[in-house]
């Protein structure tokens, strides 16, 4: 009984095998459609290759296509508009280190210690900053003066903004003082 079921399971997978077996024409039917749809893309520039079923019978149609038309729209842009928000200071404000200071300025810390301050603007003068120094007699909570660390200041609104988000991974709390 054994051998009667490998014997039958032989001869089906030989079945199988012999079965499965593409044939070299089918292989050369392919490439002589495509070498003529080639040969006709070059003459006509596009075409399309229809087999059929049978293997003989090869048919190619060329396709005519319309040239595109193309319209030129010129691209406009409008100026970006930098909306960043910027502060003005009540009272006056006198430089106590530092240079003085321009129109637009990146302040990084607000103190009402005078040392605290100056330490602030030692460190970032150490890191290569135009830091400067600022006094103010304006009123917060009852306290007065204050000490604004200014960590560079501009004549352009978008410099000190740019320098703004630049600090603002070590200053997240950096603001743009406006003085007139």
């Amino acid at each position: 009984m054994n051998k009667t079921l490998l014997l039958a399971a032989g001869l089906c997978a030989a079945a199988v095998l012999t079965s499965c077996k593409s044939r070299e024409s089918a292989y050369k039917q392919a490439y002589d459609a495509a070498k003529a749809a080639e040969a006709a893309q070059t003459n006509t520039g596009t075409t399309v290759v229809e087999i059929t079923d049978t293997p003989q019978e090869v048919k190619i149609t060329p396709v005519q296509t319309e040239q595109p038309t193309v319209v030129s729209t010129p691209i406009t842009t409008t100026p970006e508009v930098d909306d960043t928000p910027t502060r003005t200071l009540g009272g006056d404000v006198v430089s106590v280190s530092g240079n003085a200071l321009k129109t637009f300025s990146v302040v990084v810390g607000s103190f009402t210690s005078k040392a605290n301050a100056q330490s602030l603007t030692q460190r970032l003068q150490g890191q290569g900053y135009d830091a400067r120094l600022v006094e103010t007699n304006e009123v917060i909570k009852g306290i007065t003066p204050w000490y604004r660390v200014v960590a560079s200041s501009f004549n352009d609104k978008a410099s000190a903004a740019q320098s703004r988000r630049e600090l603002q991974s070590q200053f997240k709390d950096a603001w743009l003082l406006y003085t007139k």
